[in-house]
């Protein structure tokens, strides 16, 4: 079963104005799937492949003979030696929608197409499933609690049922596991052994597998919480610099998200240290072992879980429209106040606190008057995304949000 992609919009508009398309996010997305559904008379060549790698490597304009554009061009983080020629094809030829290309996104390829192929290509980040595309809602504006984009949910009136989003946080995002019948246990096993053995050996020069999921499984069990190197490097047995070397790698990979601190000159009691979610709540339940939906809902973590879940749906309404660096922020103080999402759009802060209840108060709203210290900047409609059915207003400014209008 195929899942229309809200990214589907956005690449056929990089398309129409870039001879060359990269397509990034970690491994089971659907960057393949889609590329084969929006184009499928186009020529697809994989670097999956030993031979086509071979020559990709070793003689890159012969590959292109070989393979001549327009192509669909999987895994071409494995030859960043193809982009020179990407480039010089694109100059020679002069047309559009030549190259799509797809990989993960690690540091050293990103540094190879902004060296070679800029101004040539439109790059979009593909994560896993929305919820909107798990429930087929063709709605795929980025998501600010303006009134607009309020009334415009609530025009659809839309519900989701408790124990159903419980089960989705708790599969998880890939396309894999809500378009047949799979095993999550056999699913995520396969996949962190995948991962590490294809994507991050040598790029984290991984030597003790067991301690590289030992601090996968430490980063998880620390979801939606501020980072801490230390804590994760005693944790896996490593070294700090070791930690941030690892920890860039699944940032790079699209696995694990950093929420950078929002702060400004007006005050130097702002915390500046990220917050750390994973992209896929299904990766993080199997890590820290939540077996089952009830399990996990009832459990000591299912507040973070249900914020990660909440914080990677916003992040994914942003990355399908293209925007490959959404304006979200969290706001934390050395007095302990706090506003778990902060989203900053043309001048204007939209506060967010996200509560794992159906029944929520307007005293919950308390810490957004910290904003009103931030005279520069001015402080636009908000709320709390809950479990609670129905659009609510809170006042003039801040509603109740349910989590099905993300």
């Amino acid at each position: 079963m195929y899942f229309p992609r809200h990214a589907e919009k956005t690449i056929r508009s990089l398309a129409s104005m870039f001879p060359a398309v990269l397509i990034t996010g970690s491994r089971q997305v659907g960057k393949t799937t889609l590329l084969e559904h929006e184009y499928p008379d186009l020529p697809f060549v994989s670097l999956d492949d030993p031979q086509q790698l071979l020559l990709a490597r070793e003689d890159p304009k012969l590959f292109f003979q070989s393979n001549p554009p327009p192509l669909v061009l999987d895994e071409v983080q494995y030859a960043p030696e193809l982009f020179p020629v990407i480039k010089l094809i694109s100059d020679r030829k002069k047309m559009k929608a030549l190259f799509f290309l797809t990989g993960s996104q690690q540091f050293s390829m990103m540094k190879k197409v902004s060296e070679s192929l800029v101004g040539r290509i439109g790059i979009i980040t593909l994560t896993g499933l929305s919820l909107r595309e798990i429930m087929q809602d063709p709605f795929s504006e980025s998501f600010i609690p303006s009134v607009s984009y309020l009334e415009q949910r609530k025009a659809k009136k839309q519900k989701i049922d408790y124990p159903l989003l419980w089960k989705i946080i708790h599969q998880g995002s890939m396309p894999a596991m809500h378009s047949a019948t799979m095993d999550w246990q056999l699913f995520y096993s396969a996949y962190v052994k995948t991962y590490i053995e294809r994507d991050v050996r040598d790029q984290a020069q991984i030597s003790n597998e067991q301690a590289f999921l030992k601090f996968m499984t430490s980063l998880a069990a620390r979801t939606a919480q501020t980072l801490n190197y230390t804590a994760l490097a005693n944790d896996a047995g490593i070294s700090v610099p070791t930690a941030q070397r690892w920890l860039s790698v699944l940032v790079s990979s699209h696995i694990v998200y950093l929420l950078q601190p929002f702060y400004t000159n007006i005050t130097k009691r702002m915390l500046k240290t990220p917050k750390l979610y994973f992209l896929d709540t299904g990766l993080a339940a199997w890590l820290t072992r939540w077996s089952s939906p009830d399990t996990l809902e009832a459990g000591a973590m299912a507040g973070p879980f249900f914020e990660t879940y909440v914080v990677s749906e916003i992040l994914k309404s942003f990355y399908h429209q293209g925007i490959s660096t959404p304006p979200l922020y969290y706001y934390r103080d050395k007095d302990g106040v706090e506003i778990d999402l902060l989203i900053h759009q043309n001048g204007v802060l939209h506060p967010i606190e996200i509560k794992k209840a159906s029944q929520v108060s307007k005293r919950q709203l308390a810490n957004f008057t910290v904003l009103e210290k931030m005279k520069d900047i001015k402080t636009g409609p908000g709320g709390i995304v809950c479990f609670y059915d129905d659009l609510l207003a809170l006042d003039d400014l801040n509603h109740i949000i349910p989590v099905a209008y993300l």
